[in-house]
């Protein structure tokens, strides 16, 4: 297995999450027509056609332990199949401003698990770069369309679903901790397997988990309703999500300490932003142009090396 230089590493974290967000905001018409976990189950599908060969074991592979084969079952189970579930439900339960601003954690989730679990000793800037982080998301979250009139959480729901926002808070929260200890479990797996096999196997497990909700989805499904243009956003979300951005996370996670990837998901609203300007005619505000340079100065932060970023403190001292 070649290491990548750090430089490269960084740039695998940077594309990974910024295409997570591209998906993300080009997969709204999807959710629209297709059941949340029949389309999980199909992005797992094509994503493990897609990468077949990658389950083959390598030659100078060694064999994997008891404990490798609960990680990758954990891996999945949490960052695929939990955090979807989790983040789905929760967003019903409340509003997009209220998981933008849970979701702006996440880098500080991270950050506080690699120190628990992974015994990393997380530098003093990477803290600063993980509170810039945070306040650069929950900035974002707060600044869009919805927070110039925005209402208690479910406000304009059902009473029910106004009762039941407590849960949808929790439910973000667990999110927030699948999603951390996906990138932690991550890391702790770059040291047993190839990124190529770390990702072919935790799809065909969310492929497995996903199977019986899907089937049941697909049951009562009208598919020839579904246009072909559909069809080939759901092709390459399933590529996307199961394959690209794992690849890409895994492989830098190999170089760079989980705390200091986990700067980098500033970039998945960042880049789903972006691409609601540039390709579904959206506009940005003042203030999350702020919050965008606040979140992309925490990766700068994190990625320049040592003695640059003293420098560079320094003279803004």
């Amino acid at each position: 297995m070649t290491t990548p230089s750090r430089t490269v590493a960084y740039l695998c974290l940077a594309l990974s999450m910024s295409l997570v967000g591209s998906y993300v905001a080009l997969s709204k018409p999807l959710a629209a027509v297709l059941p949340v976990f029949l389309l999980a189950w199909m992005r797992f599908g094509i994503g493990g056609l897609a990468m077949l060969h990658w389950l083959r074991k390598p030659a100078d592979e060694p064999p994997m332990t008891a404990q490798t084969l609960r990680l990758l079952f954990l891996e999945s189970f949490l960052g695929n199949f939990l955090f979807t579930a989790c983040m789905i439900y929760g967003v019903s339960l409340t509003n997009a401003v209220t998981a933008g601003v849970t979701m702006a954690s996440m880098p500080a989730a991270v950050a506080v698990m690699s120190w628990a679990f992974l015994r990393e000793k997380v530098a003093p800037r990477t803290w600063v770069a993980v509170g810039c982080a945070v306040v650069g998301i929950a900035l974002f979250a707060m600044a869009g369309p919805s927070a110039s009139h925005a209402s208690p959480a479910g406000a304009d729901a059902p009473s029910g679903k106004t009762q039941l926002a407590w849960l949808g808070q929790l439910l973000l929260l667990g999110a927030v901790v699948c999603e951390a200890a996906y990138s932690v479990i991550g890391k702790k797996l770059t040291g047993a397997l190839g990124p190529k096999r770390i990702t072919s196997i935790i799809n065909l497990w969310g492929f497995t988990l996903s199977a019986p909700l899907g089937l049941y989805a697909a049951w009562h499904f009208d598919f020839a309703a579904v246009g072909w243009g559909t069809w080939v956003l759901l092709v390459f979300y399933a590529l996307a999500a199961s394959i690209w951005t794992v690849w890409l996370w895994m492989t830098g996670l190999r170089v760079v300490p989980a705390a200091q990837g986990g700067v980098f998901t500033v970039l998945l609203p960042v880049s789903a932003a972006l691409v609601g300007v540039l390709v579904l005619g959206e506009s940005l505000s003042g203030l999350q142009l702020m919050a965008f340079a606040i979140a992309l100065a925490s990766v700068l932060l994190a990625t320049l090396p040592s003695r640059l970023a003293w420098r560079v403190g320094r003279k803004s001292g």
